[in-house]
């Protein structure tokens, strides 16, 4: 790495993001409840996705100015990634956005909650003439840090080895001295056709394992699990997966001071299992997801809350005084409202659509009165 590469030292403190609620409720105008705590933090209730684009200059473009526009707005101070987003161009969109907030100066990194993911396989789409395959062979399998073998059916390494480069070629890609939080990408979906449960549990601990390593050198701050069906099944399912079994996998790995206190999974009017069945067990309990996050200590970060677009076309009945001009609110209201979310993730990146989401931050979340409210009216929108 050359000498005049620039790295952002530090990571999302609970000084650093209380200043940056200040910032939007004082300079922005923005309501107080827009923020929420979690872990000491003052995260903002909604958070800015990466996932889609192509591997376009435009697009490399569009994400860095959305990230930066989404900071500046006073209304976003979580940003959320995976190294195989837009084939590392993701995150290297946000290290520019990054580094340009640095150089002004405004806001500071302890400001701003940074997340990725780990786990697929995934090029670099700078050499677009190298493929997935190609590239792994290359950079990971002729070096000996994994194997064919270590990639399953749905194209995800957990091999440590494999997870190392990748933490350590996000915080290149993104200038960071410090990702706040790492999660393991669709492990359980991407490995329940390959593996059995004792494998897999195996398998997660020599993961977390790694991540407890990170922490304590300072790179790492948090991990969890970023996840597609595992938490929103039926228990009993073959995809299915316990929240408790992966904390105590956290436990046995980093004691009871462990960093896994976060997952990730889709929530919308669509998928509102999260919210609606009860398929998690917590001692002796059995109860949802959002239930079982609050009981074990462990913050949400939702995904696909416009269902990437699809619902900005279905009929939505009015609720909790929400305008019916503004679809978005209507859809993400109620998720940024619901018990356990810190933020849904909004995936923005035209100019268009940054300033149509960053007017949800100008609204309140619910109260628990207009949630339960609201949550009847949605359920018997079709009676």
């Amino acid at each position: 790495m050359s000498s005049d590469f620039k790295v952002i030292d530090g990571h999302a403190t609970p000084e650093g993001t209380k200043k940056y609620a200040g910032y939007g409720t004082s300079k922005k105008g923005l309501p107080a409840e827009h923020f929420r705590e979690f872990e000491g933090l003052h995260l903002s209730s909604i958070g800015m996705g990466t996932y889609l684009g192509d591997l376009t200059k435009e697009d490399d473009v569009a994400v860095e100015n959305a990230v930066y526009e989404s900071v500046m707005s006073g209304a976003i101070n979580v940003i959320d990634t995976a190294i195989n987003y837009r084939a590392m161009k993701s995150e290297k969109s946000i290290g520019r956005a990054l580094l340009r907030l640095a150089s002004e100066g405004k806001i500071s990194r302890d400001q701003i909650f940074i997340s990725t993911k780990n786990g697929y396989i995934t090029n670099d789409g700078d050499f677009p003439n190298v493929d997935v395959m190609e590239y792994l062979h290359r950079m990971y399998i002729a070096t000996d840090v994994m194997t064919a073998d270590d990639i399953s059916s749905g194209y995800n390494v957990m091999n440590p080895n494999y997870l190392a480069k990748c933490i350590e070629k996000s915080l290149a890609n993104m200038h960071l001295s410090t990702i706040d939080l790492v999660y393991v990408h669709n492990a359980f979906e991407s490995w329940h056709e390959d593996v059995d449960r004792k494998a897999f549990a195996e398998m997660l601990a020599k993961v977390f394992e790694l991540y407890e390593r990170y922490r304590k050198a300072g790179k790492l701050r948090y991990y969890g699990m970023a996840t597609w069906t595992c938490f929103r099944v039926p228990k009993g399912e073959r995809e299915h997966f316990s929240l408790e079994d992966a904390v105590r996998i956290a436990r046995e790995a980093g004691g009871s001071n462990h960093g896994f206190r976060f997952i990730q999974l889709p929530y919308n009017l669509a998928y509102s299992e999260a919210l609606l069945l009860k398929n998690q067990t917590v001692g002796a309990d059995t109860m949802t997801i959002l239930e079982a996050a609050a009981k074990l200590g462990i913050g949400v970060f939702t995904s696909a809350p416009l269902f990437q677009g699809r619902l900005l076309r279905a009929q939505i009945p009015d609720y909790a005084g929400v305008a019916d001009n503004n679809k978005v609110a209507k859809l993400v209201q109620v998720i940024r409202s619901s018990p356990s979310v810190v933020a849904p993730l909004l995936g923005q990146k035209s100019p268009k659509h940054v300033r149509e989401n960053l007017k949800v931050a100008s609204i309140p979340p619910l109260t628990k009165e207009e949630f339960a409210q609201a949550i009847n009216i949605l359920m018997h929108r079709g009676s």
